[in-house]
């Protein structure tokens, strides 16, 4: 059966990758309740088969859930022909948390993360294949150049690390691209001590405009601009550490504030 295009489909061959994978994510995530997203042809779904698990995989492709259904009838109860990014997480697993295995496909792979992001209450980690150039952006840490919007979302609430890298020869067809393997897990204190939506809004107008000073970026979201006076509004997004967003945030929100009541 023929990888598709439209649904970004790059098999995993690499039996020892997928071996890896499965161990990892079995030794550093505990959550007994599991969701395989995009399991096409079950290389890692027959891994986690063999676990003390309870399983689910999503899958959207309705040839894929067809050849799983015919070569593992240890899933037959357990797939969900679906769109993962359309799906309402909090139903699954009667509402109790899960973590997150996949070999994801790259076309929606960041969109994944984000959706993740907002069912953090129920998703308690991940572990999964990502196309390294991403991999990277998701765990770069502030000062480095691949440090971004995705970066700073994701790590505001999980703690993240690569655990492999894959070259294209392990997949068919082959990627044109290097891929790696990243752990996250929801930190302990996953709450955001500030407006979240407003969050999302400084974070992404600061990137929007990289290469500026942030009190330019964001000067359009208050009422006064003199708050900006300070030298920490000089600096670019990537300086910024997760803390500083986070106080650039309530600045922003404190201001807003007065300016409604004032």
């Amino acid at each position: 059966m023929k990888a598709k295009k439209s649904y970004g489909q790059h098999f995993l061959i690499n039996e020892n990758a997928a071996k890896g994978i499965v161990r990892s994510f079995m030794n550093n995530l505990t959550e007994k309740n599991v969701l395989e997203i995009g399991p096409g042809k079950g290389v890692l779904t027959k891994y986690l088969l063999e676990e003390d698990i309870h399983l689910q995989v999503v899958e959207a492709d309705r040839d894929m859930v067809s050849y799983l259904q015919l070569h593992y009838p240890g899933l037959h109860d357990k797939i969900l022909f679906h769109d993962f990014l359309k799906l309402d997480l909090s139903l699954l697993f009667e509402g109790q948390p899960f973590a997150i295995i996949g070999n994801f496909p790259y076309n929606i792979s960041s969109q994944i993360i984000f959706k993740m992001i907002k069912y953090r209450t129920y998703v308690t980690g991940m572990v999964g294949m990502f196309q390294k150039e991403v991999a990277d952006r998701i765990i770069a840490p502030h000062g480095n150049k691949t440090y971004g919007i995705l970066s700073v979302l994701t790590q505001v609430f999980f703690e993240g690390r690569i655990i492999m890298k894959v070259n294209p020869g392990s997949f068919n067809p082959p990627p044109k691209v290097n891929s790696a393997v990243i752990e996250l897990s929801r930190k302990k204190d996953f709450s955001l001590p500030c407006n979240e939506s407003l969050f999302r809004a400084v974070v992404k107008n600061s990137f929007g405009q990289r290469r500026k000073m942030i009190r330019n970026t964001l000067k359009g979201m208050v009422e006064n601009e003199e708050i900006f006076s300070d030298d920490f509004f000089s600096l670019r997004p990537e300086q910024l550490s997760l803390e500083q967003f986070i106080t650039l945030t309530q600045i922003i929100e404190e201001n807003q504030k007065q300016s409604t009541n004032g």
